[in-house]
């Protein structure tokens, strides 16, 4: 087994066709509808019930605060709702209507169908908290409904972006509604993609994510496909994979992890395995339509047995509104639009965090404060993620040796041997973590890793390299001290050659090392070699008498 340790420098949505919202053309709500109770929260407002004063007939009401900034996911809702809802597994639409409130701030008023069922994220959750869970068949229903409600969106050029269990929504009748347009997006005839990274996060999909940091890259309708194989997964298991970890960084594991799988995928057929599979095909393009899916095997076992699963379903409804309501979870879902940072706080209202993914707003300013904030008060290592950030003190520091004892930011005495085979939430953040990280999945998986540091001149990649290799021989166990000391000194040796001095760094290299570290496969470090050694010319003008 091998460990690489590399050390370098570093060298749309489519706006919505129609006027912007004019919010006075619309009726006022008090002369037709009055609110019975309130069913829960949305994204932007709370949901109510309300009664027709005129017919007696009862809808659902989402009120939303007529705030300028959402108003372009209030156009998208309302757009799409005029335009789309006329199809049996999309969620009718009664009106829009304006109410001025001169004491509590206007309102706006989106009247649907009202779907009393709940979600089927609630009706899954709750089967699995009797102990039972859902039947395949009910699944396949549940998506085949969902699949014909997607395909009317995407025949008429829209992406729906936050296709998730609690958007799809039951009718005691056992009906089957996709909610929620808020952030969907219409396209054009002319561009039939989008490159706007929006959603949830746990059901988001990889070229979406990517979207965010890319420039270059865009989706198209399939998107949802990906999504739409989460929510089989979370109506299996009853959560979406990744739940346990912070949505911002699920937002990075995603696109990096392999595709992700039911829990337990023995205990489910291979046709519902083989549709999550190809739902879930991380490359969008060879990724199948909702159309393909209609004709998959395990959506088209329920042909024939619709009636009989709508009755099934209605009951299952019906006991579980009789065993009462379960505590619900709320996933944010984000929006994001190139050229546009967030906000972000003072650094004095900065709360100080080890890892910058769990941040709800990560841009470049909250990460600039973040670091400044945090090496002020010498923490000189941040993770973002998978990502250690290292910033030169420019000072010695006493938190390296393998024998000193050195003080974390919460005051308590920290062995530098104490990042050996640790959790890495239990200590603070630090190279020798990330030397960690790789040696123990080197030994638990068999396979090679790679380590890269990279950074501007005097960013201190050379010290870093000293360190993760110092880390690595101790984690290497050998006993052999002269071969310990002879993979240390290869570093100084080549460092003699190919580093220079400039006005700020005494130290600067001129090269980048490739350093491959050979281990048994008990771990045990056999040696060390430069696979690579690549010497910059350009910038070595002569040599030093």
């Amino acid at each position: 087994m091998n460990l690489y340790v590399h050390k370098g420098s570093l060298l749309g949505m489519f706006p919505l066709t129609g006027k912007t919202i004019v919010f006075d053309s619309f009726p006022d709500p008090s002369d037709t509808w009055e609110i019975i109770e309130t069913i829960g929260k949305g994204t932007y407002g709370k949901v109510f019930k309300v009664l027709n004063k005129k017919n007696d007939s009862k809808a659902a009401v989402k009120i939303l605060d007529p705030i300028h900034d959402i108003d372009e996911e209030i156009e998208a809702e309302y757009n799409i709702l005029q335009a789309l809802s006329d199809h049996e597994n999309v969620v009718k639409f009664y009106g829009m209507y304006y109410k001025k409130d001169v004491k509590n701030g206007d309102q706006l008023w989106l009247v649907l169908e009202l779907c009393s069922g709940g979600s089927v994220t609630d009706l899954a959750k709750g089967l699995l908290k009797r102990g039972e869970r859902m039947s395949e068949l009910i699944i396949a229903y549940i998506l085949h409904e969902a699949l014909m409600g997607l395909k009317h969106l995407h025949n008429n050029k829209t992406i729906h972006r936050d296709i998730k269990g609690n958007n799809i929504l039951l009718t005691t009748e056992g009906g089957i509604k996709l909610v929620d347009f808020g952030v969907s997006a219409q396209l054009t005839s002319t561009r039939l993609r989008c490159n706007t990274s929006v959603g949830t996060p746990f059901w988001m999909a990889p070229e979406v994510i990517a979207c965010e940091q890319q420039l270059d890259s865009s989706y198209d309708v399939r998107c949802d496909v990906w999504s739409l194989g989460i929510t089989a997964i979370e109506l299996a298991d009853g959560n979406p994979p990744l739940t346990d970890l912070h949505p911002m960084r699920a937002l990075f594991k995603i696109p990096r992890n392999p595709p992700p799988k039911l829990h337990q995928p023995e205990l489910w057929s291979e046709p519902f395995n083989d549709f999550i599979a190809i739902c879930l095909i991380k490359d969008f393009e060879h990724r199948p339509t909702v159309s393909d899916l209609l004709e998959h095997p395990f959506i088209r076992q329920i042909q024939g047995k619709e009636k009989a699963l709508q009755k099934q379903l209605m009951e299952l409804i019906d006991l579980h509104q009789q065993m009462g309501a379960i505590e619900k979870t709320r996933h944010e879902r984000i929006h994001t639009k190139k050229g546009q940072g967030m906000k972000s706080n003072p650094i004095s209202n900065l709360v100080n965090t080890d890892d910058l993914a769990t941040l709800e707003v990560l841009d470049e300013n909250t990460v600039t404060e973040q670091l400044q904030k945090r090496y002020s008060e010498e923490q000189i290592y941040t993770y973002v993620g998978d990502i250690l950030i290292a910033v030169n003190p420019f000072q010695k520091l006493n938190i390296y040796s393998t024998e000193a004892v050195f003080k974390s930011s919460t005051g308590k005495a920290k062995h530098s041997r104490q990042y050996i085979a640790a959790k890495r939430a239990a200590n603070p953040p630090h190279i020798f973590a990330v030397a960690d990280i790789a040696y123990q999945a080197m030994v638990t998986y068999n396979s090679d890793q790679c380590i890269v540091i990279s950074g501007e001149s005097g960013a201190g990649k050379t010290e870093s390299t000293h360190f993760l290799v110092e880390q690595l021989t101790v984690l290497g166990k050998t006993n052999n001290r002269m071969l310990q000391e002879k993979i240390l000194q290869v570093n100084n040796l080549l460092e003699a050659f190919g580093n220079a001095c400039t006005v700020i760094n005494n130290n600067s290299s001129r090269f980048g090392k490739y350093l491959e570290m050979r281990f048994t496969s008990g771990g045990t470090v056999m040696g060390a070699q430069i696979s690579e050694y690549l010497l910059e010319k350009s910038r070595v003008i002569h040599q030093a008498p």
